[in-house]
């Protein structure tokens, strides 16, 4: 169990280290940080940060420690944080990406608007997914701001890949080692895809003929080196080499084991709070469980490279 204390720890591989002092963490009118599990698997709640501010060097040494450590961060009470601080914040971890398909917010190319007016029945994201690993190089993380929030529902579940592929016998480890499998955008976007369907305040562009990709099945982390799960149900087709209904059995006990709640996080969302999720090793699904409320996002995505 991680200490829920101002001096917070994160393992990689067998070693647990610390994420560094309390007086590293002090800001211009900020106490030191508090770092609060949100289960015994991933997800933290960070508190006594204003992400609006001017982060130090150490400070945000201390944010990327906790990232590596609990893969989704929840930084609660950040009403403050504007469009330019929110892609200010994104840019300290690498690149902003402007997504292909969905139209941004206006005069900002890096952030989409999540918007579910009260009339819409299907909401963005209602799927368990990884963002945009149906690029060639998929998204590092993304970044979620809550500007309104319905009054009940509305929570985002996240899975942790690396704790299900640990949970995978020897021998289906052994099996997956140096098989891939192919990605694209033209399930969820296409024609028949949910992602594609106009919302009254979102637009977004047909990927019928969206391109394919091909990626590990087993993803080492780039920095941590854990070994993880690298596929989804809505943007992975099928095994490289294997056809649809060949792929289809062993994918689906793939997803099966991945979303079992043994491995999962649920974040209860209030206006003002941001999120953090390594798309490296995770899953996420926004939960549409508030007919006729209004829920208001903005997100940040920050590229990451070719998955090995």
């Amino acid at each position: 169990m991680w200490p829920a204390a101002s001096v917070s720890y994160f393992s990689v591989g067998s070693k647990r280290h610390s994420c560094g002092r309390r007086c590293d963490l002090l800001q211009k009118g900020v106490t030191a940080i508090q770092i609060t599990p949100l289960s015994g698997t991933l997800g933290a709640e960070i508190t006594g940060l204003d992400l609006s501010g001017e982060l130090s060097n150490a400070a945000f040494d201390q944010i990327h420690s906790a990232f590596m450590a609990h893969k989704v961060l929840v930084f609660r009470g950040q009403h403050t944080l504007t469009p330019d601080q929110h892609k200010a914040f994104g840019r300290r971890f690498g690149t902003l990406n402007v997504h292909p398909y969905v139209e941004a917010m206006p005069g900002h190319p890096e952030i989409l608007e999540i918007i579910k007016e009260p009339e819409d029945t299907v909401n963005f994201g209602g799927g368990w997914h990884t963002d945009m690993s149906f690029l060639e190089e998929p998204a590092l993380g993304s970044i979620l701001h809550a500007i309104e929030t319905p009054p009940y529902g509305g929570d985002t579940l996240f899975a942790d890949q690396q704790a299900a592929y640990d949970a995978l016998s020897d021998g289906l480890k052994k099996t997956l080692s140096g098989m891939t499998a192919i990605h694209s955008a033209g399930k969820e976007y296409g024609a028949k895809g949910i992602s594609a369907k106009d919302r009254k305040s979102m637009q977004a562009t047909r990927a019928d003929d969206a391109p394919e990709y091909e990626h590990p099945v087993i993803r080492t982390h780039p920095e941590t080196g854990r070994k993880g799960l690298y596929v989804n149900p809505a943007f992975t087709l099928r095994f490289a080499g294997w056809t649809r209904a060949e792929s289809k059995p062993l994918l689906n006990y793939l997803f099966d084991l991945s979303r079992q709640e043994q491995f999962t996080c649920r974040v209860r969302w209030q206006a003002g709070d941001v999120t953090m999720w390594d798309n490296r090793c995770t899953w996420h699904f926004a939960l549409n469980d508030y007919a006729g409320q209004r829920r208001h996002m903005r997100r940040v995505t920050v590229n990451g490279d070719r998955p090995r």
